[in-house]
């Protein structure tokens, strides 16, 4: 009898002690050209909505002593099952009409990672992500090999139909008029007229859980009017997602090739884990490279004690932050 009260007590300190254990994640829904002169109040509200649920869908998870690793998840599927971002529901539309999907998630316990790059069918390609890194030998899977894969595995299967928008397709035309256009005589100013509501869309979370283990996770549609099987940074492990308990979780969003070309992620993981800079050093440090590069985008950042950083180089970002109880924070504009 004394000794099940002892184990009772020790077992109700350690929970005791779990609660008190600090918890926090980020999340972020795409950098780019993000004014309050571009956005209007309908469409500013709405964006706040879903990024609010995304964080409360996460925040419940680490609060319930849940895992890192669901909390991004569970963040990610809210924001790509709106047609807001460029991913899931909202993926843009290829040179050939139709919407390729990539993912990726890394744990911070041992470097555990899954990716999917190219994919067309699957409901929420982190699902995907997450299945090929807890149910594979692999890291990244691609394609139809990927679908085959996810299909085997339970995960929504839908018709390519249900990634349809018309705002999304609306800018494949004027990607392709962009195109058309680029050898006339006054192409740079009709260029960037075009180019004016463009934003990088993709979507992102990092997340710290009371055990003290980071998670990031990175999912995107790509670039609209892309070609040829394009890849971008997102699904790739050190470019557009990081995670490890030694240093940082990482979620980038931006140009995917010169996010790849700076190996971003993994270069502010880097820069906090040898050079001892701060996550916010980092973070503008790595940004500074892939401007450097040609490229521009945004990348959130969290530490092992559940601090977050904001950095990037574009007019605004979708992003927001839980830490522990407080009430989420939302942000958009620089």
């Amino acid at each position: 009898m004394k000794r099940f009260v002892a184990l009772l007590a020790m077992t109700t300190a350690l929970s005791a002690s779990a609660q008190d254990k600090p918890f926090a994640i980020a999340i972020h829904g795409g950098s780019g050209t993000i004014t309050r002169a571009t956005l209007t109040p309908e469409r500013e509200a709405a964006y706040r909505a879903v990024l609010t649920e995304a964080l409360e869908a996460g925040r419940k998870v680490l609060a319930a002593n849940g895992t890192s690793l669901d909390a991004v998840v569970a963040a990610v599927k809210i924001m790509e099952d709106s047609p807001l971002f460029n991913a899931g529901k909202g993926a843009v539309f290829t040179h050939e009409g139709t919407n390729e999907m990539d993912a990726s998630i890394m744990d911070g316990i041992g470097r555990r990672a899954g990716a999917v790059a190219g994919v067309t069918v699957i409901r929420n390609p982190i699902e995907a992500a997450r299945a090929v890194m807890d149910k594979s030998r692999h890291v990244m899977m691609a394609g139809k090999g990927a679908e085959l894969f996810a299909k085997d595995q339970g995960l929504a299967i839908v018709d390519p139909k249900y990634f349809w928008t018309q705002e999304r397709w609306d800018q494949l035309q004027k990607a392709k008029e962009r195109d058309r256009i680029q050898l006339d005589h006054d192409a740079p100013r009709k260029t960037a007229a075009l180019e004016e509501d463009e934003k990088f869309g993709t979507v992102g979370a990092v997340a710290l859980d009371r055990a003290g283990n980071l998670a990031a996770a990175t999912s995107t549609g790509g670039l609209t009017n892309k070609r040829f099987g394009r890849v971008g940074d997102s699904p790739i492990v050190g470019a557009g997602t990081w995670a490890e308990n030694e240093s940082v979780a990482v979620s980038a969003t931006g140009t995917g090739e010169m996010f790849i070309r700076g190996v971003a992620a993994y270069d502010i993981a880097a820069r906090v884990k040898y050079k001892g800079a701060t996550p916010q050093q980092a973070a503008d440090d790595a940004l500074a490279t892939v401007k450097s590069l040609g490229g521009r985008g945004g990348v959130i950042v969290l530490d092992r004690s559940g601090n977050a950083v904001f950095s990037f180089t574009t007019e605004g970002m979708y992003r927001g932050v839980a830490k522990g109880e407080t009430k989420p924070e939302v942000l958009i504009y620089r």
